[in-house]
């Protein structure tokens, strides 16, 4: 049985919460502020974290990071009041996989958990340790991204943006595309989430080199190649 681990301060949502999941086959625990959601993280095996932002103690923005510096690969999903982008971003840069809003609609809650689940799973058998292209090298297992053998440090949803495009390098890909499979989600695709990641990107791959692999095709996607 697959356990999650439920961090929400307000008890009429947390039970909410707690109930609907273990309906669904899931077994939870639950924690009313962030720092007793991460001493439960830290003696615990979880497969999935549901987080609030706004909580006692340890902010969900923090506590995600700290939460990061444990495990990388759990998935996280950000559930909370605040609606922003600047939010959004903040919570996808300490390392959050999805973001949801209150009030929200638990079918589609239930829908994105088994999304993140499924790929939590599945990332086990991930294969080869490395993958590279043209100068730029991705070590898959330490995380870690090098041009020219230098050291470049992403967020987590910036390296897994860049993973992707390495892996469909040369090829033209949708902001659907990356919304769906980097995110794993379906935000409204209308905001400029993915273009601020890719000027992000941008920046610390291609800023300070003269060829260039991040590239847009206007009314298109984007595309990382060195032939452009």
């Amino acid at each position: 049985m697959q356990n999650i681990l439920i961090i929400e301060d307000e008890k009429r949502v947390a039970d909410l919460l707690q109930k609907g999941l273990e309906e669904n086959g899931y077994q939870t625990m639950v924690a009313y502020d962030g720092a007793m959601g991460l001493r439960l993280f830290r003696s615990n095996s979880f497969h999935l974290v549901i987080s609030d932002i706004v909580l006692p103690n340890l902010d969900g923005f923090e506590l995600c990071k700290e939460i990061r510096k444990l495990n990388a690969k759990v998935p996280v999903l950000m559930l909370t009041a605040l609606g922003s982008t600047d939010d959004k971003l903040e919570g996808f840069d300490a390392g959050a996989d999805d973001y949801m809003t209150k009030p929200f609609d638990f079918r589609e809650l239930t829908a994105r958990v088994k999304v993140l689940l499924k790929r939590e799973t599945g990332t086990a058998s991930r294969s080869p340790q490395q993958i590279c292209y043209a100068d730029l090298s991705i070590n898959l297992d330490l995380q870690e991204v090098k041009r020219q053998g230098n050291g470049i440090k992403l967020t987590p949803k910036e390296y897994k943006l860049l993973v992707y495009m390495v892996e469909n390098a040369e090829r033209v890909i949708s902001r659907m595309e990356i919304a769906d499979k980097v995110w794993n989600t379906h935000f409204d695709t209308g905001t400029n989430f993915i273009d601020v990641y890719i000027n992000y990107l941008r920046k610390k791959i291609d800023k300070e080199f003269e060829v260039k692999l991040i590239h847009t095709k206007p009314g298109i996607g984007f595309i990382l190649s060195d032939k452009l």
